[in-house]
């Protein structure tokens, strides 16, 4: 952490070569996602940015340890200079360095999302000159509020590839509320993005899904369970689905299941997670209907992608897709986005396209 005179010097100097994005947190839903989407962007386009009000509306106002944990990452990617990260702070600076390629180490000492986290480095991380490899020692594979691993392995990877996007995720050690634990590598590869056009997601090819549980609860058939309840709902409607069973040997109690339907031009997903007092069979049924609710509907990708495509289409313009539905999420991270990228997004109904501006 640079010291306050030291960083505004540095600030100053930048600022002369390269106007500092302001953007204000409290923008929309004033959530995380407005900060991890500015840092990202602001460390692949080289652009300094400051954060203010950041989570202004919420109960707990300010940085939390997640919040941190993705800034400071995307620091570490692009050995950049940071002002504000501090727990409870409503105003960051940043300032980014060229991406580094290489081993990236990234401890999370808490449960904190590790898909949170590996989402904003994702955005810059093709950028380097080389592959990336983000070694995530702690955090949490599933969690409330946040997206799985495995939707990030199953759903979004495979819609990024159509546009070009190189990576793969190796998860060594699941990890769950309240200690975490978890161990991952993530590799993402330089990649050269093509337009996406997805406004017909075709025809159902599979219906598949994975299942997992802590050790500790094997005895109690827990995956099992959980997966189980998700075919049986699968198979009230006439589709049939195959769900892959795991074990891991996490450092504390905990469950999940992610599930995916894959068509010929998109995948579609849901999940549930296993918590306490909740039996095993809910979640396994709740994640089904989910996914079954999201058959039936005509869009092209889920509510969760819609949002997380967004600056992938703003670097590979002109691009466009057909939601389930358009979301808060989506609309803020369009606000962000058009800060840093010379783009403009056009939202009709269940579509959002986006263009080079002219």
């Amino acid at each position: 952490m640079w010291s306050r005179y030291a960083f505004s010097t540095r600030l100053l100097l930048c600022c002369l070569h390269n106007a500092m994005i302001e953007i204000d947190g409290s923008y929309g839903e004033g959530g995380g996602q407005i900060l991890r989407t500015a840092v990202a962007l602001s460390a692949l386009t080289h652009r300094p940015c400051r954060v203010f009000n950041i989570r202004k509306g919420r109960p707990q106002p300010g940085l939390r340890h997640q919040h941190l944990e993705a800034a400071k990452a995307v620091q570490t990617l692009c050995n950049g200079e940071i002002n504000g990260a501090e727990i409870g702070s409503t105003d960051l600076r940043f300032i980014p360095h060229p991406i580094r390629a290489g081993m990236v180490d990234v401890k999370i000492p808490t449960a904190g999302s590790i898909g949170l986290v590996l989402q904003a480095m994702m955005i810059p991380a093709f950028r380097a000159q080389d592959s990336v490899t983000i070694r995530f020692q702690g955090g949490a594979t599933n969690g409330k509020f946040a997206p799985p691993l495995n939707y990030l392995r199953f759903v979004l990877m495979p819609l990024l590839q159509k546009m070009g996007y190189k990576a793969n995720i190796v998860i060594d050690r699941y990890g769950y509320f309240p200690r975490g634990g978890a161990r991952i590598t993530a590799t993402i590869h330089p990649a050269q993005l093509q337009p996406l056009d997805l406004t017909q997601r075709g025809a159902l090819q599979t219906v598949s899904g994975t299942s997992h549980a802590a050790l500790a609860l094997k005895k109690s058939r827990v995956s099992e369970r959980q997966a189980e309840a998700a075919l049986a709902a699968f198979n009230k409607v006439g589709i049939r689905g195959d769900i892959d069973i795991l074990y891991s040997d996490t450092i504390c109690p905990g469950a999940a299941i992610e599930l995916r339907a894959i068509f010929d031009n998109s995948v579609i997903g849901s999940d549930g997670l296993g918590e306490k007092g909740i039996r095993a069979e809910e979640v396994g049924e709740k994640a089904a209907l989910a996914l079954i609710n999201q058959l039936s509907g005509p869009g092209a990708v889920d509510e969760y992608a819609e949002d997380q495509l967004l600056p992938y289409m703003a670097l590979a313009p002109p691009s466009r897709i057909k939601a389930a539905k358009i979301t808060g999420h989506a609309k803020t991270n369009i606000f962000v986005i058009e800060k840093f990228l010379p783009v403009k997004f056009a939202v009709h109904s269940d579509m959002i396209s986006v263009k080079a501006q002219v």
